[in-house]
Formats: C-alpha cells, structure tokens, sequence
C-alpha cells in the first residue's frame, strides 16, 4: 500500500508503520471481541460473528466518523495543534 503513493507524497517509514499498526490492532482487537461474544450464546456462533461483523462495519465505522469529526471541529475552534488528525509533527 505504502508504494503505491506518490512517491514525493509518500509517508515516510515510522508512518507509514504507526498508520497501519494502529489498524491491525483494531481488526485484531474486533475479531476476538467477536469470537468471545458469538461463542456466549446457544445459537449458532458464525452467524452472530457475522451479525457482530456487519454492525461493527455499518453502525461502528459511523459512529467512528462521526467522532473523529467532533473531535476535529474541537481541535479546529480550540487551536490545538498537536491534536489534528494525520499530523505527526
């Protein structure tokens, strides 16, 4: 993925390792949280982690949106520079 940026807009290395890193920890963090939830129930495991899956990637990826632009309005009115998004000094 890293390579297919421009390349004089490419990100550099440690990054490019704290961007991805952080999304893998999330994915990993959601797979087991929805293994342990399915395996709570009677019913049929793989359909909950489905269920649990789709909601986590609708109602979840919303909910993620919609924090990350209060939180940006915030830093925006407030003048926190070392808070905006994507930038790593």
């Amino acid at each position: 993925k890293r390579f297919k940026e421009p390349k004089d807009e490419r990100r550099p290395w440690r990054i490019w390792f704290y961007d991805t890193s952080k999304q893998a920890i999330g994915a990993l963090f959601i797979h087991f949280a929805n293994v342990f939830l399915s395996d709570l129930t009677e019913e049929d495991p793989c359909s909950l982690y489905l269920i649990n899956f789709i909601l986590d990637a609708t109602l979840g990826m919303l909910l993620i949106w919609l924090g990350v632009n209060v939180v940006s309005w915030v830093v925006q009115h407030q003048k926190y520079t070392y808070l905006v998004f994507g930038e790593y000094g």
